[in-house]
């Protein structure tokens, strides 16, 4: 049993450390262990009830005293020249201390409300309580603003991009950086309101046509919040960082483990590698090493980076660029697993049988040298028997082990059945201007699906082991559909003439079946649309309710530290697991692991709106030259207001009106997803194909707007819809209008028998 200090013990040891506080440096201090450290708990709770101590994020030091360290900010200089800092930390009782902070010749000139980092030493007897030593200034405190910019006969104004933002910006003459009435613009705040009542900026950089490309994304991250600035004192943690050697790590440098990205990759977080498994209890098996950066290392627990890391949750990627979760130190230098250059990292040995099911794993901390970094297109097509000089010596070796390792586990993969969505990405090809040239579609290789089920293999093995330790971690949850999305989908189906079972469980192969009967059909694109929409959003969770799309009991995500927060938790949660050093999972963490995982899967759901967006303002840019053209397409969505259509050639979803159909009222049916005229009969519904002409496109917004041409191959009716028009056209319209207007009611009536019973 451990012996418990007295509160006096206690005390003195606090004031003689006062930068390691906590109640587990505390418990560490004194030997305190087990179910001692409610005793202590106990006692730091008296003490602190007694005003001896002051408890802030798990630390206790004297509510009197300023720490040795802490964040200033920086006050207007006094009559003399003198600065004196404000201190952000001060929780004392009676007066503020008065801190002079002392620069040196070499300190960077400092003003008022900057905030710094600085080092702080008592002097008694002064007319100040502290001097100040400065250790960094951290990144401006000025708040940013992206807006256009209106010129006025003062200076101008500043009206912001993102429609939250209500209030508008005054800028003085010699602030304006000679910008241009109507430009977009960024700026910071420059002051205190003015005489309107508004806030003052000051122009920092004129970014020029609001439609021009290089304000695309520029103006996604601001509306989605997304910090696109590091911190001076963030920048300055990662440029200290050193690469490690071997202590302490198992030395895998002469694995011949390879990276495989896209060709554009800017960092590389995961390495592979696979041979025959010459374990004679597993004929025809293979061993699999995938090898992630260790970022652990680098970003510790508390440190600045590790808080400007967790308060991003996630790299965002854009068509011209990448708002990283790291700074370019760590994420395209130290971290990245670089071509013969020996880096940190955290891998795993997987052996799996000739089936592709997992036998067992085994992580390992090392330290590893990339053989190559490769891309997908050079190693597909050196598997297909067209390698390059690059590939060529690693063809045999290399190569085709890991495609033989991957063949293993896609027998694993059918028969696990996961979600098998058949939905071709569109990528956006941009000239070095940042002009759209083209939309083409992302190649969909075996080398893609080769990393992938390599990742997945890791990620299951890095949950599995954490569960059988019992470490805590953030597991990657999605649960399966909603009844009534389920019931949307069913809807869906069998207006195509198709079915999907009802009264079991709901498995992944039963969505499987639905779309394998759709494929090679024309509602082949609905109906796997409708299926990702029935689906239910992924999230983070530190409870395991596991993975419904992939069909998958435990899963967590741990192959992209640079880029994914989640990842970086499941790394610590395996150092602390296997006691592989000190920056590790820190109780602090643990205890607030559900409010982290909110957090990081809101960030992921930021993103990926804001990625949405600049894909749709890109979209409308490349189509607004095209205004008055002809599209094919197919409707997407139904609202009370209109029909939304995916357009076949871009992907990109445009709206036709409701109030350009037709002169007729039109019913709007939430349930079956239908828009009837009230005298043609005329129905939309998801799924039907159309003819449209683009009749308008904003850049800035992303909006396009469509004028309906054609329905089902059925020209719309002159005059769109008005009584007493006759026509051929018209006639076929109306004919096929009540034809689907049969099948939906059909459909509504069998619903609504079902339900009464």
């Amino acid at each position: 049993m451990s012996r418990i200090p007295s509160k006096a013990e206690i005390l003195d040891w606090i004031s003689a450390n006062p930068t390691h506080t906590s109640k587990r440096d505390i418990a560490k201090a004194f030997g305190i262990k087990g179910a001692d450290r409610i005793d202590l708990k106990r006692i730091l709770k008296e003490l602190e009830a007694e005003g001896h101590l002051q408890k802030r994020k798990k630390t206790y030091r004297d509510p009197d005293q300023l720490p040795p360290v802490t964040v200033l900010q920086v006050k207007a200089p006094n009559e003399d020249g003198d600065l004196y800092g404000r201190p952000l930390e001060w929780h004392g009782e009676g007066v503020e201390p008065i801190i002079l902070i002392l620069p040196k010749a070499s300190d960077p000139a400092l003003g008022e409300g900057d905030k710094i980092l600085a080092k702080l030493q008592a002097v008694p007897d002064q007319d100040h309580n502290y001097e100040a030593r400065l250790i960094h200034r951290i990144g401006t405190s000025a708040k940013r603003v992206l807006g256009i910019f209106r010129a006025g006969s003062e200076g101008g104004r500043i009206v912001p991009i993102d429609k939250a933002a209500s209030t508008e910006w005054t800028v003085a003459p010699d602030a304006a950086k000679d910008a241009r009435d109507g430009e977009l613009v960024e700026a910071e705040q420059a002051g205190p309101k003015g005489r309107m009542g508004l806030p003052r900026a000051r122009i920092v950089e004129r970014l020029g046509d609001p439609a021009a490309p290089k304000a695309v994304s520029l103006i996604a991250i601001h509306q989605h919040g997304i910090p696109d600035h590091f911190p001076d004192k963030v920048v300055a943690e990662a440029d200290t960082a050193k690469p490690m050697g071997l202590k302490g790590r198992e030395d895998l440098r002469d694995l011949p483990l390879v990276t495989i990205d896209p060709a554009d990759a800017r960092d590389h977080d995961d390495a592979c590698f696979a041979h025959a498994d010459d374990d004679p209890k597993n004929p025809g098996g293979h061993v699999i090493w995938v090898a992630i950066a260790d970022v652990a290392t680098y970003v510790r627990p508390g440190s600045a980076l590790d808080r400007e890391a967790r308060k991003r949750g996630n790299s965002s990627y854009f068509p011209d660029r990448v708002v990283p979760m790291l700074p370019d130190r760590l994420s395209g230098d130290l971290c990245s697993l670089h071509e013969g250059v020996p880096r940190a990292c955290i891998a795993v040995r997987m052996q799996v049988d000739a089936e592709g099911n997992k036998l067992g794993h085994k992580f390992v901390r090392g330290l590893m040298r990339s053989a190559a970094s490769l891309n997908y297109a050079e190693v597909q097509e050196a598997q297909d028997g067209s390698p390059n000089e690059k590939t060529a010596p690693l063809l045999e070796d290399v190569i085709k082990p890991l495609f033989a390792a991957y063949k293993a586990l896609t027998r694993a993969r059918a028969e696990r059945e996961p979600l098998d969505l058949d939905l071709p990405e569109r990528k956006i090809v941009l000239d070095d201007d940042g002009h759209v040239t083209s939309v083409a579609f992302r190649d969909r290789l075996d080398a893609h699906k080769l990393i992938e089920e390599f990742m997945i293999l890791a990620n299951v093995a890095a949950a599995e082991t954490l569960i059988q330790k019992r470490s805590p971690l953030l597991f990657r949850v999605h649960e399966e559909p909603a009844p009534e999305r389920l019931e949307a989908l069913r809807e869906t189906a069998r207006a195509a003439g198709l079915n999907l079972a009802k009264g079991q469980v709901l498995q992944t192969r039963h969505l499987n079946a639905l779309l394998n009967h759709a494929a090679g059909t024309d509602d082949a694109e609905l109906i796997n649309i409708s299926t990702l929409r029935s689906m239910q959003q992924a999230y983070y969770n530190p409870e395991n309710f596991g993975h419904f799309g992939l069909a998958l009991r435990n899963y967590a995500h741990f192959t992209s530290p640079i880029r994914r927060y989640a990842d970086l938790i499941v790394h610590r949660s395996l150092i602390s697991a296997h006691g592989w050093g000190n920056d590790g999972l820190t109780e602090e963490e643990i205890e607030r692991l559900e409010e982290t995982a909110t957090h990081i899967s809101d960030t992921e759901r930021r993103s990926m709106i804001a990625e949405r967006d600049t894909t749709d303002r890109y979209l409308a840019s490349y189509l607004s030259e095209r205004v008055g053209n002809e599209f094919e397409g197919r409707i997407s969505g139904i609202a009370r207001f209109g029909a939304f259509v995916k357009l076949d050639e871009t992907g990109a979803d445009g709206l036709v009106p409701v109030r350009s159909i037709g002169r007729e009222f039109f019913h709007f049916d939430p349930q079956a997803g239908t828009l009837t005229g009230s005298d043609t009969g005329l129905t939309l519904a998801i799924g039907q194909r159309v003819t449209v002409r683009l009749t308008q496109a904003a850049p800035v917004t992303g909006g396009l707007e469509l004028e309906l041409l054609a329905l089902e191959n059925a020209p719309m009716p002159s005059g769109g819809g008005q009584r007493g028009r006759r026509s051929p056209a018209g006639r076929t319209v109306k004919r096929k209008a009540a034809k689907s207007k049969h099948k939906t009611a059909k459909v509504k009536r069998k619903v609504e028998r079902k339900r009464r019973k």
